[in-house]
């Protein structure tokens, strides 16, 4: 189980928008190296492409970590590293980007309706209340209650957990 976590760590730690920038002769680890500081600094053409890779990067921890592990279980583990990984990039001296799109796409793999609840929430904090930051907040810290709702295992209420820290803990700091 180990391995999973670590095999998503080291996959969702990739610098993808770090890499970006550095063809583009842009320093994102200034920005935070995530598809929100490629789309802003980059443009829409390379953001997206960081936007599609880091979805995939979390998809893929969840894939990797089930079948190192021969469980589902593996695979939320998995998705948690790769969410971990990308907030805090081994590669990047732990430094990191606000783990969104990699969190979604783990979210994406294990169950898609807890994708849709999650943005379903955040367009309703949004819409309230014109803060885009403290939804994103909002939404990464109630992952656990939305898991519950959709009547999923602990296991999924835990991953729920694990996933939404580090996503919260990267939007602390920001004033939306």
């Amino acid at each position: 189980m180990a391995l999973a976590f670590l095999l998503g760590y080291l996959v969702g730690g990739l610098p993808v928008a770090f890499w970006f920038g550095t063809l583009r002769g842009k320093d994102l680890l200034r920005e935070g190296p995530d598809f929100l500081s490629a789309l802003e600094v980059l443009g829409p053409v390379p953001g997206l492409l960081v936007l599609f890779l880091e979805l995939f990067q979390g998809a893929l921890g969840v894939a990797l970590g089930e079948g190192v592990a021969g469980s589902p279980l593996g695979g939320l583990l998995g998705g948690v590293g790769a969410v971990w990984g990308q907030a805090f990039s081994p590669w990047l001296l732990f430094r990191g980007g606000r783990a969104l799109a990699p969190a979604a796409g783990a979210l994406l793999a294990v169950d898609p309706r807890l994708l849709l609840l999650a943005l379903f929430l955040f367009a309703l904090l949004y819409l309230a209340f014109r803060r885009p930051g403290r939804a994103v907040l909002a939404v990464a810290l109630a992952l656990p209650l939305l898991a519950a709702l959709l009547g999923k295992t602990p296991s999924h209420l835990l991953f729920g957990l694990l996933v939404g820290l580090p996503v919260a803990f990267r939007h602390l700091g920001d004033p939306q």
